[in-house]
């Protein structure tokens, strides 16, 4: 089933084995512009970028995910698949439920919790807490080090929905489970690797605050978090 409904690429050899995974494809196309040789573009559907280069020695393919659950569980399962990709690292942004978060500070995915049904639908598992791969993570936090940049490792809350109602709900989140930030998507990448029997990371970038409501801009968010894609890249 080459190619997808969702991905043009014939060629499956042209998809690296490690994909990083940002949510935005203007992320993903800065990302080949800026660290990578080589570049070939292996996806314009819907126009979620993709593109296949090299960091150093290294074939890495970096490709938008879209916003939430829904599109992040297509693409990896399609490249995971279809593509045999082993890997992917999701780099996106969070918002920061705790106080002791500061915009830009990257952040570890250990474990997601949520609400979605993704993984119960998946038919993986009916919990509502999933992890991330030890392994890639292991490689992640030794990159870090020896970039000597600072990650934290952290619960977060993965969420089917961006706006609430009830606006400070994410307090009794925060205290219930922990979960130190927000995002949309990981719940749904880590039940897809577990489904596949892949490998699945995510780093985050604060970008907001829920408790200080200091927020960045767009250009920011798309051009600005390069140190958590400095770590990504040196994991490989």
């Amino acid at each position: 089933m080459i190619p997808t409904p969702h991905i043009e690429l014939e060629n499956k050899d042209l998809i690296a084995k490690t994909v990083l995974m940002p949510g935005d494809p203007l992320r993903a196309k800065f990302i080949a512009d800026t660290f990578l040789t080589k570049v070939e573009k292996i996806n314009n559907v819907r126009n979620m970028f993709g593109y296949t280069g090299y960091y150093g020695k290294k074939k890495v393919t970096v490709m938008g995910s879209g916003m939430g659950m829904p599109s992040i569980g297509i693409y990896s399962y399609e490249l995971y698949s279809f593509y045999d990709v082993e890997k992917i690292i999701r780099i996106g942004s969070a918002g920061a439920y705790s106080p002791d978060l500061k915009l830009y500070d990257v952040l570890l995915v250990e474990k997601a919790y949520s609400e979605s049904s993704y993984a119960k639908t998946m038919g993986v598992s009916n919990r509502k807490i999933l992890s991330s791969s030890k392994s890639l993570n292991n490689r992640l936090l030794k990159a870090a080090d020896k970039l000597d940049i600072t990650i934290r490792p952290v619960l977060i809350h993965s969420s089917d929905v961006f706006y609430r109602l009830k606006a400070d709900q994410f307090k009794d989140i925060y205290k219930t489970y922990g979960a130190e930030a927000v995002e949309m998507e990981s719940f749904a990448l880590f039940a897809n690797a577990k489904a596949l029997n892949k490998k699945a990371a995510c780093l985050l970038t604060v970008s907001d605050s829920l408790v200080t409501h200091e927020k960045t801009t767009a250009q920011e968010r798309q051009e600005a978090f390069t140190k958590m894609m400095e770590v990504a890249l040196n994991s490989l």
